[in-house]
């Protein structure tokens, strides 16, 4: 089984991921792109039960984007960690960018490129769709 760990920016959250990164991908939908003040995020999904908070439970902050699906950030510096979506309690979105382990799992495609930032050039080698990618 697949360990990781994660921290934000300042280290005042530290996180430990048990089991595996799925569905990883590249989004470029507005929310994101806001969200993380880059041309994209790269998210993949975890299993609830697979993240364990080994520092700084205290200093997570959330925001309900809309009804029933949050994002949850550092109250201390403000990184962006995980999404959580109340139709999908088993899961959580994480924010591949926090992780400081080496992942083996890849992203699969850029998604919702129909939004992107108009100076964001894509990386020629994945799939590319207008929306969520096929199958979820």
């Amino acid at each position: 089984m697949n360990s990781y760990l994660a921290t934000c920016l300042c280290g005042a959250v530290a996180l430990e991921i048990q089991g595996g990164i799925e569905a990883i991908i590249h989004c470029h939908c507005s929310k994101c792109r806001k969200s993380s003040g880059t041309a994209f995020a790269t998210n993949g999904y975890i299993r609830s039960a697979g993240l364990r908070i080994t520092r700084g439970e205290q200093s997570i902050r959330g925001y309900e984007v809309t009804a029933g699906r949050s994002r949850h950030f550092c109250g201390v510096c403000a990184s962006p960690l995980f999404s959580s979506n109340a139709a999908d309690p088993d899961r959580l979105r994480l924010r591949l960018g926090i992780l400081d382990s080496d992942i083996s799992e890849r992203p699969i495609s850029h998604n919702f490129v129909s939004s992107k930032a108009s100076w964001e050039e894509l990386d020629a080698e994945l799939p590319r769709y207008d929306g969520h990618e096929p199958g979820r």
